[in-house]
């Protein structure tokens, strides 16, 4: 009996101690945290040219109120619109610019420099390898892309791929043609041909791009609505996988839409320029931003903001060109040396927004 009893004091005395060990290791809940993201932003303005005028003008404003937009994006791209070509300098209709222009655009905060575009050979091959070479010798700073002096170079910098912060993007710049002949040889630009831009994404997804984007200089120029040719280049893109399409070459700020919910921006305008002719002189600059959750490493492409930019020629807003942020300066007609510009970008701001579609002073995309 004492053994019985015994036996059966030491189980229920294990019991206990069983259910007081439940109750005090009691499983917590599952722990709930804030998953962090990573974001990569990229800017992309457009048409940085050198006209005779310009040429005349220290250049030091012509971009500096864009330095806080390029410095708070990780990259910041331009389409340089001429060559280096060297002495004499010229502008249009053969453009060749001091190499200290692309000094100054690489100072900006620009670190993305875009070669495919009509201008790239106004001085010829020679001038465009030229060109190039001064690129080569600015690596330390800037990429370019768009253009190559041989197959391999064009193999290996088209796409150009970006990467930071675990995230991929992958850049393709070509253009229509160019204003003196589409060279079969090399130096040439990379153009709007259906087999080397699918060669181009193919490599891009070989690379392991997250992101594809296209930059095309394409479209009719001087007109805010794009054509139907770039309506279905942009629909042959987007069934290739871009991600997004962000064009330059018309002068003027294009309307813009979605095709299977890929954004389409058809033309930017310019970025700094001499040119007045209507709604020239009105620009955007894109900003999209790409996010990499920590944990799960899903990406995602934010939609594109459109920031509408204004160039002001010398003796409007100051003595020289100076490209601001519309919305920066909205407010602000009385710093304008002549504030007949001041409205100008204003009336102009209203009419490309009711041309386009585009409300480009709301704050928000698309």
């Amino acid at each position: 009996m004492k053994t019985a009893l015994s036996t059966l004091s030491v189980i229920l005395l294990t019991l206990a101690l069983h259910a007081n060990a439940q109750i005090r290791h009691i499983i917590p809940p599952p722990y709930v945290f804030e998953e962090k993201s990573d974001t990569v932003s990229i800017c992309i303005i457009g048409d940085v040219m050198m006209h005779e005028r310009q040429l005349g003008y220290d250049c030091s404003s012509f971009l500096a109120n864009l330095k806080p937009l390029f410095e708070d994006s990780d990259f910041a791209l331009a389409n340089m619109e001429f060559s280096l070509g060297g002495k004499p300098y010229s502008g249009y209709p053969a453009f060749s610019a001091p190499d200290s222009y692309a000094e100054y655009v690489a100072g900006c905060g620009v670190n993305v420099f875009l070669t495919a575009n009509n201008h790239i050979l106004d001085r010829g091959r020679k001038g465009m390898e030229r060109t190039l070479s001064v690129y080569r010798s600015m690596s330390d700073r800037v990429s370019f892309t768009g253009s190559a002096s041989d197959e391999k170079e064009m193999e290996s910098a088209n796409p150009l791929i970006v990467f930071r912060k675990g995230i991929s993007i992958a850049l393709i710049n070509f253009t229509y043609g160019t204003n003196f002949g589409k060279p079969a040889e090399y130096p040439r630009p990379l153009y709007m041909d259906r087999k080397e831009l699918s060669e181009a994404v193919e490599r891009a997804r070989e690379r392991g791009a997250d992101f594809i984007i296209a930059l095309p200089h394409w479209g009719p120029e001087y007109v805010t609505t794009h054509s139907k040719n770039q309506e279905e280049w942009a629909e042959w893109l987007v069934g290739q996988g871009i991600d997004a399409i962000v064009g330059s070459h018309p002068h003027v700020v294009q309307d813009s839409s979605h095709i299977q919910g890929v954004p389409v921006i058809y033309s930017v305008g310019n970025a700094v320029s001499n040119m007045s002719k209507r709604d020239t002189r009105l620009e955007l600059a894109v900003r999209i931003r790409f996010v990499k959750k920590r944990f799960t490493n899903e990406t995602k492409m934010l939609e594109p903001e459109l920031i509408p930019l204004w160039c002001s020629l010398p003796g409007y807003l100051c003595g020289s060109f100076c490209t601001i942020p519309v919305k920066e300066w909205a407010t602000r007609r009385s710093e304008w040396l002549n504030p007949y510009d001041y409205d100008n970008m204003v009336t102009t701001v209203n009419r490309v927004s009711e041309a386009t579609g585009l409300v480009l002073l709301s704050g928000r995309n698309l």
